[in-house]
């Protein structure tokens, strides 16, 4: 059994939800798991409370509130009152209160409004997960944000402060997106920031193609490809935890394993100024 490592985070993002996952991450010393309300079809809460409630226990859960069940596709709604419903119903389908809900994709409805009513809505349902959080429906809250660009056109500075940020990370996310991420944690004094998707949502032969194992310190003697990209990824932005999606306990053990090696951060930085000047140029 390995120490519990909170710097892991299993995604349940396109997953199966099946209980060998739960038990093999908990193995390993994964201890948090990482989900939605519109994951699995709008099931994953309540498969999770049917399949592992004896597990649920042993993780630090985070879900996500802001999809809804629409006609033909989810919609998406930033209204304070469906997403305080929303974080109630989260806690009844799991049978226990989420240690943290995070605002799902709130540029889905940011898109189009001017800088002024984006800042209202986005205000009012950051207001919403705090209440919540602060009435005991979650232990924290905050912002998952597949494209932080656009909440850097919203000012935040003056809105509620999430708990946690989470963005996408690693090698494949572009510059203009990491540039946007430093500027909106920043202005908004996030506290924690989680990465997500680092692998580009399963784009493997970009690593048949690049080997990021020069960013790691020596020695990293055995180590793929594959391990050096998810190690890599706490760095690129710089966050405490990567949550990343895998129904399979041998590529979870291989994820884990690779959180022992070092990351060369000089070398993350000299990548970071070519992107700059590569856009630049």
């Amino acid at each position: 059994m390995h120490g519990a490592d909170p710097r892991l985070v299993l995604g349940l993002h396109r997953s199966r939800h099946n209980r060998d996952i739960l038990t093999a991450a908990l193995d390993l010393g994964v201890t948090a798991l990482d989900t939605a309300t519109p994951y699995l079809n709008f099931r994953s809460h309540t498969v999770l409370a049917e399949t592992a409630a004896d597990l649920l226990p042993k993780f630090t859960l985070s879900t996500k509130v802001g999809f809804f069940p629409g006609t033909g596709s989810a919609e998406h709604s930033l209204d304070p009152g469906r997403l305080r419903l929303a974080v109630e119903k989260a806690a009844r389908e799991l049978g226990r209160e989420p240690d943290t809900v995070l605002l799902h994709n709130p540029e889905r409805s940011l898109a189009g409004l001017s800088p002024g009513d984006g800042h209202a809505l986005l205000g009012s349902a950051c207001t919403a997960l705090a209440d919540a959080a602060r009435d005991g429906l979650c232990r924290a809250w905050g912002v998952a944000s597949w494209d932080t660009r656009s909440l850097g056109m919203v000012q935040v500075d003056d809105l509620p402060s999430p708990d946690v940020l989470m963005v996408r990370a690693g090698f494949l996310v572009g510059i203009d997106l990491l540039d946007a991420t430093t500027v909106v944690r920043t202005a908004w004094q996030a506290g924690e920031t989680w990465g997500m998707s680092p692998f580009g949502g399963g784009k493997g032969k970009v690593w048949e193609d690049f080997d990021p194992r020069p960013f790691l310190r020596p020695p990293h003697d055995g180590l793929s490809r594959v391990q050096a990209a998810f190690r890599t990824a706490f760095h690129l932005p710089s966050a405490a935890v990567v949550a990343v999606g895998t129904d399979h306990p041998g590529h979870l053990a291989q994820l884990v394993q690779s959180l022992g090696a070092e990351v060369d951060t000089p070398a993350v930085d000299q990548y970071l100024r070519a992107l700059h000047v590569h856009r630049q140029s």
